[in-house]
């Protein structure tokens, strides 16, 4: 057996002794979370693709179990300014505020606050420009879905129901 194949054999094993269970394996938090978690209902179009995301990963509920109420702030910022002052390129700064709640019981199982950015050029047609900045938002919305749901998997105690 080579070096390297011992080392990955004795590796797994010590993770396997230290009570390492993988989010998306059998008893896993991923398991405890996927289909029970209704996000609140969005209220904008940079809630409504977040809420969006948030499905997609972690399913849509069927029998919810937890609350996910989230803040989503979006600051649009010149980042790319002319001579002329013409804004060439705009930056998308996002940050979503989110607080995990079990239904029956109203207790706060975790919260926390994510960030991200995004950019889109101005330089095309106004149709143009407009599609680049929703497809900026969008992005955005992804991103900060894909970290909330990264933070809940990871910060979610394992002793769910």
């Amino acid at each position: 057996m080579s070096l390297s194949r011992r080392a990955f054999i004795l590796s797994a094993l010590a993770v396997a002794a230290c009570g390492f269970t993988p989010v998306y394996g059998p008893g896993g938090v991923g398991q405890k979370l996927f289909g029970k978690v209704r996000a609140a209902d969005p209220r904008n179009p940079d809630e409504y693709f977040f809420s969006g995301f948030i499905e997609q990963r972690i399913g849509r509920p069927t029998a919810p179990v937890y609350d996910l109420a989230y803040n989503l702030r979006v600051a649009v910022v010149p980042q790319a300014i002319t001579s002329d002052e013409v804004t060439t390129r705009y930056a998308l700064n996002g940050t979503a505020s989110f607080t995990l709640t079990e239904i029956a019981t109203s207790r706060v199982v975790t919260r926390g606050q994510v960030s991200s950015f995004t950019s889109y050029s101005a330089t095309g047609t106004s149709i143009a420009t407009m599609t680049a900045e929703q497809d900026a938002h969008e992005r955005l919305a992804e991103m900060l879905a894909d970290q909330v749901v990264t933070r809940l998997l990871a910060t979610t105690p394992d002793s769910l129901p």
